[in-house]
């Protein structure tokens, strides 16, 4: 007797996009980052934030040029759109977590998709990206033995220096506490939105940005 073997397909995936970026911090860079952190932070729940939240108009060109050529790729190659649309960033802003702090869950509003440029990391840092359909899976809750992709509320994404991470900005996320680390966890944030044609006319969805 033939045992089939099934097939298990995943579903309208959401891509989160990762990548290292070739070089290293130079130094008029790490000079920039000083600067921007003496400029003042804003103390936030659990973490805190730079007060300029523009950090990428008139400063650390080289990294916001990685991650514009990047959010190309990603609109491109995992987008698709009909229409030529050129995804460019509006706020950019820079994270410091000190050892034990940590981001509270949440999304981000008026930008299509959201970024994180890594300037330091420890080993154990993550992010943490929240399935927004979860509660709806809730509704019958069987508890797993093993967590795995099709039963997790929850995936976590290590974070690493030199790295960026692209994902849509709806994903709520999040950072936990790293007890273990001894150094601040520092990195960039940005936001986007987008120039362009979105929907049809003939869809009576066309959008003319």
């Amino acid at each position: 007797m033939t045992i089939n073997t099934p097939t298990v397909h995943g579903m309208f995936p959401t891509p989160v996009y990762v990548i290292k970026r070739n070089s290293n911090l130079t130094s008029e860079e790490e000079k920039e980052i000083k600067e921007i952190l003496k400029s003042g932070m804003n103390i936030n729940s659990g973490n805190r934030s730079s007060n300029n939240s523009y950090i990428f108009d008139g400063n650390l060109e080289k990294i916001k040029q990685f991650c514009e050529q990047q959010l190309k790729i990603y609109v491109e190659e995992l987008i698709i759109p009909r229409e030529e649309i050129e995804v460019y960033i509006t706020q950019s802003w820079l994270n410091v977590t000190k050892p034990g702090e940590f981001h509270h869950e949440h999304s981000h509003s008026n930008s299509i998709l959201s970024g994180v440029f890594y300037i330091s990391t420890e080993e154990g840092d993550s992010i943490t990206f929240t399935d927004p359909n979860f509660k709806v899976k809730e509704i019958l809750k069987v508890e797993p033995k093993e967590f795995n992709v099709w039963n997790s509320g929850t995936c976590a994404s290590p974070s690493k220096t030199n790295e960026l991470i692209l994902f849509p900005s709806w994903m709520n996320h999040r950072v936990e506490p790293n007890e273990m680390a001894t150094t601040d966890r520092i990195s960039i944030s940005f936001n986007t939105f987008v120039r362009g044609t979105l929907g049809g006319r003939e869809e009576k969805t066309e959008l003319i940005l």
